[in-house]
């Protein structure tokens, strides 16, 4: 299928487009440019394996306990035609946990649009030939390679599913970053019938990574994912956490005009607004939102209960119910972090960007943006 897809590709109109030297290239030279970039996004995924990749990751995934919220949208949306699953991103387990949600459910893991420092070694080959991930040149500008991945991406979501993340990658800050609108726009040139996107959200107690994001607070440079394993190794020792994966309703794109700025713009804004109101909102998130550089025990509670009531008023999806709830389950997970330590009836700050990361968890629903 790999040369019957490329030959695809070849054929749509933006890509003869450009290999007529429609960006003024010399023709052999664009050519070679776009079968290079054809060949570095060739993926294959085989299903018996995807599923047997269970075992070998269990060390990890016994550590997170899986909530699924309406997984029966998911199945919905599956049943009833081609879908493009958009979810936030938050930590490199969201790899691992959404596709097994997905199979768990009976849905097909999607194909997904992952970063491609992702694909170095052995864990390279393991997403090229077996889990079906496709090497996404982030902030790539170069005309060739950004026709030819759209070209890639719409040909590919007629034969398959995909998974992608709106964000563009995992969150350093630890908030929900603008929405990209490359791989939408990509999905809306497939002109695929019925497709519609659907909207899932991710959200962890604790992140795995948390210490290598919010250390950085904003991506400066494109680390080895060899080199970052290695410290997720290190923090996983009694690492604990729930995460929740919550499916929203399909966002229909019939009638979008995949040529209109505007309408992409829109599209890609109105998915990730759904992200956000499925976001779960945990104990943590509420605690570091709420807490200060010293604070009682029931001062706390107070401005977690209140927190949690605007939420409530808001529509947010809430894994807590009261401040008292949020500091109790919140307070013991960050205190094992290393985030707050708690001395009698007194909770202290321990580490401020850790706490600055959780808390900008909540920023989308605490200071939600201007509608547009």
């Amino acid at each position: 299928m790999g040369d019957a897809l490329s030959r695809a590709v070849l054929e749509r109109e933006e890509v003869v487009r450009y290999l007529r030297g429609g960006h003024g290239e010399d023709p052999e030279a664009a050519r070679a440019r776009v079968d290079a970039y054809l060949a570095e996004l060739h993926t294959t995924q085989r299903y018996p394996l995807y599923r047997a990749l269970k075992h070998p990751v269990y060390p990890l995934l016994r550590k997170i306990t899986r909530h699924v919220e309406h997984v029966d949208r998911a199945v919905a949306a599956a049943a009833a035609g081609r879908v493009f699953w958009a979810s936030n991103h938050k930590s490199h387990a969201d790899y691992l946990i959404e596709p097994i949600v997905l199979d768990d459910a009976g849905v097909r893991p999607p194909v997904i649009a992952a970063g491609i420092n992702l694909f170095g070694g052995p864990l390279g080959l393991l997403h090229r030939h077996v889990t079906g991930a496709v090497p996404i040149r982030r902030n790539m500008k170069d005309p060739a390679y950004l026709i030819t991945l759209k070209a890639y991406i719409a040909e590919l979501l007629r034969r398959h599913d995909i998974l992608f993340y709106p964000e563009g990658g995992r969150s350093y800050s630890g908030e929900l970053k603008p929405p990209k609108t490359g791989l939408i726009h990509a999905a809306m040139q497939a002109e695929v019938e019925h497709l519609v996107i659907l909207p899932m959200a991710i959200s962890y107690d604790l992140v795995l990574e948390d210490r290598i994001l919010s250390r950085q607070g904003v991506k400066r440079r494109q680390r080895s994912f060899t080199s970052e394993l290695a410290e997720m190794v290190r923090d996983a020792v009694g690492y604990r956490s729930r995460a929740f994966v919550t499916f929203g309703h399909p966002i229909r794109t019939a009638g979008l005009d995949p040529q209109s700025r505007r309408d992409m713009l829109d599209l890609a804004h109105s998915v990730l607004d759904a992200i956000g109101r499925l976001y779960k909102v945990t104990p943590t998130s509420v605690v570091a939102a709420t807490m200060r550089p010293g604070i009682e025990r029931r001062d706390l509670e107070a401005r977690a209960e209140e927190l949690v009531g605007r939420l409530r008023e808001q529509g947010a999806n809430l894994s807590v119910e009261s401040g008292r709830q949020a500091v109790a389950e919140g307070v013991p997970g960050l205190q094992g972090r290393g985030v707050v330590t708690a001395e009698g009836d007194r909770v202290r700050v321990r580490n401020r960007s850790l706490l600055r990361y959780y808390s900008r968890t909540l920023d989308h629903l605490v200071n939600p943006r201007r509608p547009r």
